[in-house]
């Protein structure tokens, strides 16, 4: 693993928010993160502010990914929304979780089209358990040659 993954929890967009990494996985197919309310995470309201919680969940699927697939393929965030279901107050948290089964539909998508859109969920939760916003992320990815052609078809757009 990279000195850059296992310090990840110190790049900025993480870090300012008050978002800790407490769980890396080796092979990247298990993180999970969490955060405290704090006064620079807070809305208006007094709960966690959206733009944190949806922070919690944004590298994280495009990395797994991204490591997981290899170097012949190219992986980008392509979609996010999310849909808050309660106000986040105290400690929250997210998890996120690469099945074997998972990578290998996508490899045999991409071995047929060249090109997947994979589609994750991700609850953030507090600490009753309660699901306080549900992401859903949206991943591109694609071998390198159904990419670049994907480009030039595009004029040179990415």
């Amino acid at each position: 693993m990279s000195w850059w993954l296992r310090h990840i929890g110190w790049w900025p967009p993480l870090f300012g928010t008050g978002i800790k990494v407490t769980r890396l996985d080796k092979d990247l197919r298990a993180v999970d993160v969490e955060m405290r309310l704090m006064r620079w995470n807070k809305n208006y309201m007094g709960v966690h502010f959206g733009g944190s919680l949806f922070s919690m969940t944004d590298p994280f699927y495009m990395i797994m990914l991204a490591r997981n697939l290899g170097q012949g393929y190219v992986v980008w965030d392509k979609a996010a929304s999310i849909r808050y279901k309660r106000p986040g107050r105290g400690r929250v948290r997210a998890e996120f979780r690469l099945s074997e089964e998972r990578l290998t539909e996508i490899r045999a998508s991409l071995e047929e089209n060249g090109r997947h859109d994979a589609r994750f969920a991700v609850e953030v939760k507090d600490e009753e358990g309660w699901i306080v916003a549900e992401v859903e992320r949206l991943i591109y990815c694609a071998t390198k040659d159904a990419h670049e052609e994907r480009k030039k078809s595009r004029g040179g757009a990415g």
